[in-house]
Order: structure tokens, then sequence, then C-alpha cells
């Protein structure tokens, strides 16, 4: 992972809270960490399970 190249959500908050970043270049996977701890653990996601989420997300499904 050192070789990822991370971008943080264009959705994250401004203040420094709720922030993901995501590595592109990962084949088969998406690794998503928290970008207050850069250091930290990353998530390895497989790519169906990723866009289920993003689905659920956009559709509105999981909630407020």
């Amino acid at each position: 992972m050192s070789a990822a190249r991370w971008r943080k959500s264009s959705y994250s908050n401004g203040t420094g809270g709720e922030c993901i970043e995501v590595a592109d270049g990962v084949p088969g996977l998406v690794p998503v960490r928290d970008s207050k701890a850069p250091k930290g653990p990353a998530l390895l996601i497989g790519v169906d399970a990723w866009g289920g989420f993003l689905t659920a997300v956009k559709g509105g499904s999981l909630g407020s």
C-alpha cells in the first residue's frame, strides 16, 4: 500500500471530521482509510462490494 495513490472523498467534511480516502490502481480492490490517520490501517474492499455500497448510499437505503 506504500505506492497507493490516495485521494480524499469529495463528500469529506472540510473541518477535519468524517474524512475518508480511497486509493486507485489496486486491481480488484478499493483500499479505504481514515484521512486523519494516514499511517493507520486501511480496509481492503472488493470492487463488487464497493459498488454495492455506493449504490446503497446513493439510493438512500442505509438511512441517515
